[in-house]
């Protein structure tokens, strides 16, 4: 993780890192940070994230990350991946980075994304 001088801390993140980024209020005329997995760098500024939760949905393709998915940093509280919930975002809207998520729960988190793909694909 990288940051440069001036105004606005910029992270640039690698993957499993979880970070935070504004998310918009339906109306727009707001928004709250929330926390997100970088799951790969799309070009040199953009990424590929996947939107994390603290309420646990009845999603089939969700993945329960707690603090011990960790190798550093953590979330306040147990959250949930949310594989069908994607996203790219330049660089200079992430805010902080929070964590590392440990490789097997990362590897859960796109193990999911691929698996709904597939079933995306399937007729």
């Amino acid at each position: 993780m990288e940051s440069s001088g001036g105004g606005r801390s910029v992270v640039t993140p690698s993957a499993a890192a979880v970070v935070l980024v504004p998310f918009p209020f339906s109306d727009l005329t707001q928004s709250k940070l929330r926390p997100a997995v970088v799951l790969a760098r799309a070009s040199t500024d953009d990424f590929v994230l996947c939107q994390l939760t603290s309420n646990a949905y009845a999603d089939p393709h969700a993945v329960e990350i707690t603090n011990a998915d960790f190798t550093q940093g953590g979330l306040k509280c147990t959250s949930y991946a949310r594989p069908g919930k994607l996203f790219t975002a330049n660089r200079s809207l992430i805010v902080a980075q929070v964590g590392t998520l440990r490789e097997q729960p990362f590897r859960k988190i796109i193990d999911a994304v691929v698996g709904l793909l597939r079933g995306a694909a399937t007729p």
